[in-house]
């Protein structure tokens, strides 16, 4: 698709949805001062296919044909990121704007900024409206609402595909694929987000070139997996990813144990994390990678600490090795870092002492800092079918009793819930027998 041959579709104000009042006010400071400088200045990207849709933003992106350093003259607030792509970020308060300036077209000059793969490693030539918009990704991601006239601009169908609920790449798929591999897992966020089906176009290279992910550095594909799962839509992603074979390369050894199931466990487990993280999002609580990522990685984990505790290890110390060996090999893929990883051990390690039920074990249990989010661990356990309803029932009961119906409760736990404690052995009471009854054994002869 040539950049010169394109004839945009323009929409004037009155014919689409999009109000100045429903755009954040830092993008609008950033869109006037733009303009007023003599700069085009336009809203991009996915705030403008979500005013589209009449769904509220989560965020605002600009386009402009100013250059990063010209941006930054004009705002005090801003500041410049990015090597691979150079943008400017202006704060406002908790706001950040993005600025992009528009990106040109790909020349024989720039094969040095890819490698031999065809990843796109540096892009920063800049260039015309029409030129960044067929760089863009997406068909319904490229559309631009100009300041200057309030009219929205489509450059490559996406009004169309917004209307037909499709999501379709800009350009060959293939070629995109391996420019940024990382646009697979993106169709199936947007294709999870939005609701849509994507184009067979779009789909098809997918099975082909999905390896390339193994490729991109798990520090980024962290950052996806989040955009994935936390974003209010886990389920649907879950599924597409699954659908698309994506799972598998992100969650190898999840993939792996979630093709042996026992009686619907553990696909069950995860699905209900997903769901559960979901609700939260649409009930405006907060959500923690920590908990997802236990959720994730527990059933691989708990098959490993299985086999170990076969081999005549220790539940515990089982269940920290098979920890360890999961959570190594996980990091070669998507990088967890420790600030979520080591409350995610704390959440597997605190679900063997849940059994133990008996003594001052529960109380010091209940003052774990990490005691909720175990507790809430072990309740999603117990729903999958996992461990027995009763023991969660049991912890429920204990935390919402006082001091004295605590004791009662401890005293009352069952005997075996003790999590293989060592139990005392009773003494057995020696029995004398009357004297002459009997034949005398077990009594000393006279002397």
């Amino acid at each position: 698709m040539a950049p010169d041959n394109l004839t945009p579709t323009i929409i004037p104000r009155a014919e689409h949805p999009i109000s100045r009042s429903s755009i954040s006010p830092g993008a609008l400071k950033v869109l006037y001062r733009l303009h007023n400088a003599n700069y085009r200045a336009c809203l991009v990207g996915g705030g403008v296919r979500d005013l589209m849709l009449g769904r509220e933003p989560k965020d605002f992106d600009v386009a402009t044909d100013a250059s990063p350093d010209e941006v930054r003259a004009l705002f005090r607030n801003c500041r410049l990121i990015g090597r691979r792509f150079r943008l400017a970020h202006v704060r406002f308060g908790n706001e950040i704007v993005e600025v992009a300036t528009f990106r040109g077209s790909a020349t024989d000059a720039d094969d040095a900024n890819g490698d031999d793969a065809g990843r796109i490693l540096r892009d920063n030539t800049w260039g015309t409206i029409e030129e960044d918009a067929v760089r863009r990704d997406f068909t319904v991601n490229a559309l631009f609402y100009d300041i200057a006239d309030f009219t929205v601009h489509d450059f490559v169908g996406g009004i169309e595909h917004l209307r037909a609920g499709t999501l379709q790449l800009i350009g060959d798929p293939g070629r995109r694929y391996r420019e940024d591999p990382v646009r697979m897992l993106r169709a199936a966020r947007f294709a999870a987000k939005l609701g849509f089906r994507l184009h067979p176009d779009t789909e098809g290279p997918i099975a082909e070139l999905r390896h390339l992910l193994a490729d991109i550095p798990p520090a980024r594909l962290f950052e996806e997996t989040l955009k994935l799962f936390l974003g209010g839509f886990a389920v649907q992603a879950y599924e597409h990813l699954r659908h698309l074979r994506l799972f598998e390369i992100l969650f190898p050894d999840t993939e792996q144990s979630l093709a042996v199931e026992e009686n619907h466990f553990p696909r069950t487990l995860l699905l209900r994390a997903l769901e559960g993280t979901d609700q939260r999002v649409a009930e405006g609580k907060p959500v923690t990678p920590a908990f997802l990522f236990a959720a994730l990685l527990w059933e691989p984990v708990r098959v490993r600490a299985q086999q170990l505790t076969a081999e005549a290890l220790p539940e515990l110390v089982a269940l920290q090795q098979a920890t360890d060996e999961v959570l190594s090999r996980q990091l070669s893929r998507v990088s967890i870092p420790k600030r979520f990883s080591l409350p995610m051990r704390d959440i597997f390690m605190l679900q063997a002492r849940f059994a133990m039920r008996r003594g001052k074990r529960p109380l010091r249990l209940l003052a774990h800092p990490r005691f909720r989010a175990a507790y809430d661990f072990l309740v999603l356990r117990a729903a999958a079918g996992e461990v027995e309803q009763a023991l969660a029932d049991w912890w429920t009961e204990l935390q919402e009793t006082d001091g004295p119906g605590q004791e009662i409760l401890i005293e009352s736990a069952p005997a075996d819930a003790d999590g293989g404690a060592p139990k005392r052995k009773r003494r057995r009471r020696r029995r004398r027998k009357p004297a002459g009854d009997g034949d005398g054994a077990g009594t000393e002869a006279p002397g």
